[in-house]
């Protein structure tokens, strides 16, 4: 985020701010529906594109295979830090666990978990996700490496109750990701970092697990049983028809506007 628009922020500093997250291969792009819900009811919007994410999607970085969530964290803490209040943190899928990593770290003041990657306590491997990352894992040194869905794994696994021509044009705006992210999120006990380590005890702040009935990446029963590790802060709500996509695909505007009155409830 430039200088320029936190100054712009801190001009406005009674305005109730709202740091949106993306997930995995995603870009501040993917938040074109909600920023625009947000803003009309009164949220100032900040939505970073995570580090090396700016590249173009035909040359990765090398340097994006080995990035970790620890990075991605600290890169967050920065921007959070430079901003007038404390805002509310809203994350998608890998984004959904950044945003919980930073609410341990005290720096939010609620946080939307949308269809979150779990941390390292909840074991999240289910047929539908194995099958969504074996040609990527397939990969010698897979774990250091940037990697991309290709068109017909999003249409499968992360688009599967969009319509495919929406998700292919989302699928063109995919970059690549990094491989020791993919490593610390599905296969935590072989991070020695423990990047996707979160102790319920540091969280004190209302949180909110939005699950998904057709997800096939975080299936909801991977969803509630985090929710269930925060419950003495977290509510849930899980869509029915909905799948991983709860940013764009038919039904995203109710999942939107529920956030949002939670959002009002807890953090105004």
């Amino acid at each position: 985020m430039s200088t320029r628009s936190i100054a712009r922020l801190i001009t406005f500093a009674m305005v109730r701010m709202a740091v949106l997250i993306h997930g995995m291969w995603g870009t501040s792009a993917v938040w074109r529906n909600w920023r625009p819900l947000l803003e009309e009811r009164g949220w100032a919007t900040i939505a970073d594109t995570l580090r090396y994410h700016d590249a173009s999607a035909d040359s990765p970085p090398a340097a994006l295979g080995e990035t970790s969530l620890h990075d991605y964290v600290a890169d967050l803490e920065t921007t959070i830090l430079a901003l007038p209040e404390k805002p509310v943190v809203i994350g998608h899928s890998m984004g959904g666990l950044i945003a919980l990593l930073l609410c341990a770290r005290g720096l939010a003041r609620a946080g939307v978990l949308l269809t979150p990657a779990p941390p390292s306590s909840v074991i999240a491997l289910r047929p539908s996700n194995l099958m969504a990352f074996a040609r990527i894992q397939a990969r010698w040194a897979w774990w250091r490496k940037p990697h991309r869905a290709t068109l017909r794994e999003a249409l499968t696994y992360t688009f599967n109750t969009s319509d495919p021509v929406d998700g292919t044009t989302e699928h063109a705006g995919f970059v690549h990701e990094s491989g020791r992210a993919l490593l610390e999120i599905g296969m935590p006990w072989l991070d020695d970092r423990k990047a996707a380590t979160v102790d319920p005890r540091r969280v004190t702040v209302p949180l909110l697990f939005v699950g998904a009935e057709k997800d096939r990446l975080v299936p909801p029963g991977v969803v509630r049983r985090t929710a269930r590790q925060f419950a003495h802060v977290a509510d849930y709500v899980e869509y029915e028809g909905q799948g991983h996509w709860v940013l764009g695909q038919p039904g995203w505007e109710r999942v939107a506007d529920e956030a949002e009155t939670w959002l009002k409830g807890k953090a105004a």
